[in-house]
């Protein structure tokens, strides 16, 4: 038995998430769908994130065991034909029986893209949030920082998660700016349920000036989500990197 990973990339738009689901169409099920067709069985796939409906990834990786012969290297040509065109697989990889996609990944990197112009963008409107405020882009960089370490982020946690502990640890937390489009970039060793959304949001109210930057290490640790930002929608979120 063979245990092939995956690395894909997936417009998000058309998708209600990742995770299969009775009544919605998902990434997961249209690439298990497409994995059997070509191996001849149905696969268990295992993603690497719960991505949300509308949320994009340029590198997701996921994993399935198959007794298949195909080699790696035919692997992504044979699923793109049979994948449609938002979603694509980038490369086919055998690796060792006891990898996981989702608990063997050490970091996971996630890219958050905010519209920043009067009038939204008729190119954009599925790849980021229109935010039409003036964002003071100093003052979000600012409390970007009280993000980095290890914390309880109970705060910035969408209700219904599921896992034993809120507390991760950020690595690094980069704001930029090209034009007017914003982006955050966050590294850490996980993130909770909307997170990463709940901080784009939170750091959108620092810059309108809605939430003091000087009280964001106060806000983090009172672990209180209506001290937070709101949640900003999904089509402005990438999970842009997992490692392992």
């Amino acid at each position: 038995m063979r245990n092939i990973k995956l690395t894909l990339q997936f417009d998000g738009t058309a998708y209600h998430g990742w995770q299969m689901q009775k009544n919605a169409l998902t990434v997961q099920e249209t690439l298990s769908c497409a994995i059997e067709k070509i191996t001849g069985s149905k696969p268990q796939l295992v993603g690497s994130s719960r991505t949300d409906a509308g949320v994009h990834a340029k590198k997701f990786i996921c994993n399935f065991k198959t007794e298949s012969n195909i080699p790696p290297d035919r692997i992504p040509t044979a699923l793109n034909t049979y994948l449609p065109c938002d979603i694509v697989c980038l490369l086919a990889e055998d690796e060792k029986a006891e990898f996981d996609s989702r608990f063997s990944a050490k970091k996971k990197c996630y890219t958050y893209y905010i519209f920043n112009s009067k009038q939204p963008d008729a190119f954009l409107h599925n790849y980021s949030w229109h935010f039409p405020y003036d964002l003071d882009i100093s003052k979000m960089k600012k409390a970007a920082k009280a993000f980095l370490g290890k914390h309880d982020f109970l705060g910035f946690a969408a209700s219904g998660f599921t896992v034993k502990t809120t507390v991760r640890e950020i690595y690094s937390l980069e704001i930029d700016k090209e034009g007017d489009l914003i982006k955050i970039t966050a590294e850490g060793d996980g993130f909770l349920y909307n997170m990463v959304r709940i901080m784009a949001g939170t750091l959108a109210f620092v810059g309108c000036g809605k939430i003091n930057a000087d009280e964001m290490a106060e806000i983090i640790a009172s672990k209180d989500r209506k001290r937070a930002g709101v949640t900003a929608p999904p089509q402005g979120l990438f999970l842009t990197e997992v490692y392992y």
